[in-house]
């Protein structure tokens, strides 16, 4: 069944589209940097490595109370073999960040400890400020969602292909808004891209209704400032 995904340029840019296809087990650790973060033992979002102490994921992932853990070097959750259950120091959503209209819903998580950096835990590139993804670029999404619609969370990684859909069809079929889905990356290339924001919740897995992504190039400058700040306090 082929998957709508939705990117979302959060300026005047122009919004492009993903359609997710063939989606399948991810080898085992063949996405270092993919991190469940989890309440209470239970996963609740996806997030991804961008430093050895920082994770990106979407700021809906987060109440604003919650105490998350992040567990990373994990591609089976049922299993504890080669991954680490750290706790998160600090919880950094988009200052501009608005939970009602899913404006920059993004945010980052420092953790406790630094990551060990091995052949299961390794981050992922950012892209520059102003790159662009053009037209039918084939692309990548992973997590441990849901498997079908209303159906059980996954306990093993999983991934799908995307390519790239052009803002005028996508604006053509869909123009509503959409429940919130979970934080992983929308991956092109070796450069993660994108941030998983939210889908629309009864049809998660249906080619009826997109899921969402916030391309986050354009808060490259935001995330870099908030890395060179913890290195000169560190």
């Amino acid at each position: 069944m082929t998957i709508i995904s939705l990117l979302l340029l959060v300026s005047l840019l122009p919004h492009l589209t993903f359609t997710v296809i063939n989606g399948k087990e991810a080898k085992p650790h063949s996405r270092p940097y993919m991190v469940s973060i989890q309440f209470n033992k239970k996963h609740v979002c996806g997030g991804f490595l961008i430093s050895d102490e920082l994770v990106l994921t979407a700021a809906h992932c987060w109440n604003g109370s919650e105490t998350l853990t992040v567990v990373v070097g994990a591609h089976d959750l049922r299993k504890s073999k080669n991954s680490d259950h750290i706790g998160v120091k600090s919880y950094i959503p988009h200052p501009s960040y608005m939970v009602h209209f899913h404006w920059n819903d993004i945010m980052l998580l420092r953790l406790w400890e630094k990551v060990n950096i091995n052949n299961y835990v390794e981050w992922i590139s950012l892209p520059k400020k102003g790159d662009h993804v053009e037209a039918n670029t084939l692309c990548s999404v992973a997590g441990w969602g849901r498997l079908k619609t209303e159906g059980p969370l996954s306990d093993r990684l999983m991934e799908a292909n995307v390519h790239v859909m052009n803002k005028i069809e996508c604006y053509k079929r869909w123009r509503e808004m959409f429940s919130f889905d979970s934080g992983g990356p929308l991956v092109c290339g070796h450069t993660a891209i994108g941030v998983t924001a939210f889908g629309y919740n009864l049809l998660c897995s249906s080619p009826e209704k997109p899921n969402v992504n916030i391309k986050f190039s354009p808060y490259v400058t935001w995330i870099n400032g908030i890395i060179i700040n913890h290195c000169a306090s560190s």
